[in-house]
């Protein structure tokens, strides 16, 4: 259990529930146990008057039956409202903790490097912050509740049951060593299945998600068969590996209740020889009768909360694997200052970890704040890294990358992101209303200044086509809209932040030249004093710029003006000839 202790600080910081939770649990096992020594005197009453009824005191004996009948009844009322707050105190704790630990966990997500991001899986980190968090709660709550009512309850029982008759006690508790032997090995195999049942749930929420994401290529390709068959065989993976997981939670119960039974057995042999032998009466059989039948729910509910504990360490390791994982880019910096967009690259290097390829390779250039530049190239060049870099969503394997004289890492990062105009090369609009997804950047933003930018995106005449205009609530990643219509989306919210650097990686592509040229003068006035860099193939982009670098093969191959470059053989001039 080794991985739970990662909890510990959760359940520091609502002790006070749970200290109150477990008061209420000695409370209500207290009330639950002290009626039964009155079972065992009205037992030895109406035994003596059977036995003796000429000794009858008939007021005597009816009113020691109403006091204990009084108290029997009186008991478990007691014990049910205990019951009701013990459960309202540490079941309420868990649901705080799940609270706190979804939170944490999301934030963790917020702090990964966009690399790690890339590479995992949506499902697996999907299931990291819902299943397996749900598999953590029940510990939590039901888990840690009945193991302590039960440890609790057996210790109670134990002191009584030995004050009683510790000859009895001895033989009841006879079997208890064997059934500690069978948790334990049992837990061993439960926890090794759960962690496979929970790993082919993440392989199977990642699939769907994947199919989800991907549902336009599917039917395009007429594959929905085919995807059917997968996910199939990927959900009957997962069921086969679930019904072995619950076959051996199965086993526990039956054992629980056998072992008990064996205990009775026990009792019933001890106990009647002792009794022929006049060294008990009838009344104390009658209370360990009692005292073990009621061991029978808290022993029952052990097979069931080993399960929990197991499945929630199983969930709470995948969560910490998860955890450890260490924030790349950190920021350092938490001034406030201004920033003018002079941007530097100094023999910067970048090797992509998942596929060791290398996307740039000792590359330098300088931007002065408020030129346009146009980086061209053909796929793979690297155009795209150097917009990550510049965004420290990556950081450079070896090189240096300055902003405004200063070093990229030194600066505040939070500043620097909320200076840049991004609109990335996969245009990503959130599950939400046009309004939403074009004044994301902002806050309090107006329906004049969404549309006052959505105007220079050259979108709002598409808009105001729709059904609900700028509430227009679009699909998951904008799938219910073009790719022209997505990418010009995307322009607007870059566009409303009203930021120093602009970025534009290939976020023309899906339009065409004459809706291209529109934008490009409607923003004219905001590139020529800001920053901007524009990734593109088209070459009608070059003509407002200051400068063009084409890169080939993570290197840079030329540099210079629209005139320089048409002046020598190259790249830029394949270009321009296969335009005409």
């Amino acid at each position: 259990m080794s991985s739970l202790k990662s909890l510990n600080p959760y359940f520091y910081k609502h002790k006070k529930l749970l200290i109150i939770g477990i008061i209420f649990i000695i409370l209500a096992n207290i009330l639950t146990i002290y009626p039964i020594k009155f079972v065992g005197k009205a037992v030895n009453i109406i035994a003596e008057t059977i036995s003796n009824p000429k000794n009858l005191d008939k007021n005597e004996l009816y009113r020691q039956l109403i006091v204990y009948g009084s108290i029997i009844i009186l008991a478990p009322i007691l014990t049910g409202i205990m019951r009701f707050y013990m459960r309202q105190t540490i079941i309420v704790a868990s649901r705080r903790i799940e609270f706190d630990l979804k939170n944490n966990i999301y934030k963790h997500y917020q702090t990964l490097s966009y690399t790690f991001l890339k590479n995992s899986k949506v499902g697996d980190l999907m299931n990291r912050i819902s299943e397996d968090v749900v598999n953590v709660r029940q510990y939590l709550g039901p888990g840690v509740m009945y193991s302590i009512n039960t440890l609790i309850l057996l210790i109670i029982i134990l002191g009584c049951m030995l004050a009683t008759d510790p000859i009895m006690t001895l033989y009841a508790f006879i079997p208890l060593p064997f059934l500690s032997y069978f948790v334990y090995n049992q837990s061993i195999v439960i926890n090794k299945k759960t962690k496979k049942s929970q790993e082919k749930q993440s392989e199977l929420s990642s699939f769907v998600q994947d199919s989800f994401s991907g549902i336009r290529v599917i039917k395009s390709f007429t594959k929905e068969k085919f995807i059917i068959s997968q996910y199939v065989e990927k959900s009957k993976d997962y069921k086969e590996k679930s019904i072995s997981l619950a076959t051996t939670e199965a086993f526990f119960s039956p054992i629980m209740v056998f072992m008990i039974g064996l205990s009775n057995v026990f009792i019933l042999y001890i106990g009647g020889q002792r009794y022929i032998h006049g060294k008990i009466d009838v009344g104390t059989i009658t209370d360990f009768f009692l005292y073990l039948n009621i061991l029978i729910w808290p022993f029952t509910a052990l097979g069931w909360v080993t399960s929990i504990i197991r499945r929630a360490e199983a969930s709470m390791e995948r969560i910490n694997d998860f955890m450890k994982v260490k924030q790349e880019i950190k920021n350092i910096n938490h001034d406030n200052y201004s920033i003018k967009g002079d941007i530097t690259f100094d023999n910067v290097s970048y090797t992509y970890p998942n596929t060791g390829i290398k996307a740039l390779d000792s590359v330098s250039f300088h931007i002065y704040a408020g030129e346009t530049i146009v980086i061209m190239g053909k796929s793979g060049s690297g155009k795209t890294t150097i917009a990550l870099l510049l965004l420290r969503l990556i950081e450079p394997d070896s090189g240096n990358i300055y902003l405004d004289g200063k070093l990229l890492k030194e600066h505040n990062l939070e500043l620097i992101r909320s200076k840049f105009g991004y609109v990335p090369q996969e245009n990503f609009l959130f599950s939400d209303t046009i309004f939403n997804n074009i004044s994301y950047g902002i806050q309090n933003a107006t329906q004049q200044i969404v549309e006052t930018y959505a105007k220079k995106a050259e979108i709002h005449s598409n808009i105001l086509k729709f059904k609900n205009q700028y509430q227009t609530h679009i699909g998951e990643r904008g799938v219910t809209l073009s790719g022209g219509q997505k990418q010009r989306i995307s322009i607007a919210r870059a566009l409303i932040k009203d930021p120093i650097i602009y970025v534009f990686d290939d976020s023309l592509s899906a339009v065409d030249t004459e809706t291209e040229s529109k934008i490009l003068i409607n923003i004219s006035k905001e590139i020529k004093v800001k920053t901007t860099i524009i990734i593109s193939h088209r070459i009608s982009t070059t003509k407002y710029s200051d400068k063009i670098i084409v890169l080939e093969k993570g290197e840079i191959n030329q540099i210079g003006s629209h005139y320089e470059l048409i002046s020598k053989p190259g790249y830029y001039l394949e270009i321009i000839n296969q335009s005409k």
